[in-house]
């Protein structure tokens, strides 16, 4: 009994998530957890650029965000960055839209300082 329950709270522990967020400013506008199985990387940038394009930019802008880049009508809007130390993708300036990788407990995943360093 003692081992099924402490297999199924790693299990748990274990389990990791996408937490997704909004800011203007410091107000918070959007929240919400996802498992992480349910969407890809890929999937997450394509749904910030989304989210900050909906709630920030002008059909002009959007239209530049998409259009060839170094030409008249370009911009930088809906690019998204990645942390290198820590799993968060962001995109947005005003406001901004975040993605990062947590645990059960909230806590953002971090797989650079996670990885076994190479032998030397």
């Amino acid at each position: 009994m003692g081992l099924l329950e402490g297999d199924a709270m790693k299990k748990a522990a274990s389990k990791l998530y996408w937490k997704i967020r909004g800011h203007d400013s410091l107000k918070t506008i959007f929240e919400a957890n996802v498992e992480f199985g349910h969407i890809t990387e890929n999937q997450i940038c394509h749904l910030l650029q989304a989210l900050a394009s909906k709630a920030g930019l002008t059909f002009a802008e959007m239209v530049g965000a998409y259009a060839k880049r170094r030409s008249r009508i370009s911009n930088d809007l809906l690019t998204v960055h990645k942390d290198l130390l820590y799993s968060t993708w962001m995109c947005g300036s005003g406001p901004v839209f975040t993605a990062s990788v947590v645990d059960a407990n909230g806590n953002i995943a971090s797989p650079a300082l996670d990885r076994p360093r190479p032998e030397r």
